[in-house]
């Protein structure tokens, strides 16, 4: 198997490749691609094959995937320029006479309220327009978003939000990589969509309760108004904006965007998704 990696030099990038590799992949089978030198470096120590990618400039793609089988285009980083870029990809891929595409999507896509679905559902309409097999991975919330949150009541004993009772069916990254090497290493998932997300959907009732038990601490859930979200934001230096963009996320979450949890994501790596407990516990140190 001869595959290239869009987004290689990330996290999610750095976890598909040790999975690939942990399930029999030569390393100088893989091709990374990315922007970031030091990162490419690195993998190139490991034997990988790298090349310095930059989707805002269709130069640097034009080529880099002459002989390449299976691409894994993770999604790009920079909300409101994802879709030129990831058409950039796209076209690389059929110019270069890919025979499988596989893309990093958002769970639920076509249907969707998830503020950062558009430009996803339109990438998959442009995957699918090039005529190139394809596997639409369409990823839930990663266990990691909630770090920060995690670090806060290990601070102050308080988890704050206007989420209220929505359900979160999150996994960690590790997860949804092992996924991605799943079908980039095996047969039969062209002309699929996965709805991938963590086996239980938690609230953040329940979040607190866990982080409680992990720090040994008083942990208590506090439901913010979203305009007291919004000014607690705003207050912690972020632009309108963003805080506004947030907010926003946060009702989708409220409203029960990213509580499906299908079971597909454990179906692909073949055991139950890490719960958020034992995430939480790997946060300790």
């Amino acid at each position: 198997m001869n595959v290239a990696i869009f987004g290689a030099t990330g996290q999610l990038g750095g976890l598909t490749i040790d999975s690939l590799i942990g399930r029999g992949t030569a390393p100088g089978d893989i091709l990374a691609l990315g922007r970031n030198r030091d990162r490419l470096a690195e993998l190139a120590g490991r034997g990988l094959r790298t090349a310095r990618v930059d989707l805002n400039d269709a130069a640097t793609v034009a080529g880099v995937l002459d002989g390449v089988e299976k691409v894994l285009l993770i999604s790009m980083s920079e909300p409101g320029r994802r879709v030129p870029q990831h058409a950039a990809a796209v076209e690389a891929a059929k110019n270069a006479g890919v025979r499988h595409l596989a893309y990093t999507s958002v769970l639920d896509a076509p249907t969707t309220v998830l503020a950062l679905a558009p430009e996803h559902r339109a990438t998959e309409e442009l995957i699918t327009a090039s005529g190139i097999p394809s596997t639409f991975l369409r990823h839930g919330w990663y266990t990691e978003n909630h770090r920060q949150e995690f670090d806060g009541a290990r601070r102050t004993g308080v988890v704050a939000n206007s989420v209220g009772s929505g359900r979160i069916a999150s996994a960690p990254r590790r997860d949804y990589a092992e996924a991605a090497a799943a079908v980039l290493s095996t047969p039969g998932h062209e002309g699929r969509a996965y709805e991938l997300s963590g086996d239980t959907a938690w609230t953040y009732t329940e979040f607190a309760a866990a982080a409680q038990e992990v720090l040994g601490i008083p942990v208590r859930y506090e439901v913010l108004t979203p305009a007291e979200e919004q000014n607690q934001l705003v207050g912690l230096g972020l632009d309108e904006g963003t805080a506004g963009f947030l907010v926003t996320l946060n009702a989708n979450m409220r409203d029960g965007a990213l509580a499906p949890a299908p079971g597909q994501l454990s179906k692909l790596i073949g055991r139950p998704t890490e719960p958020l407990i034992d995430t939480m516990r790997s946060w300790i140190g």
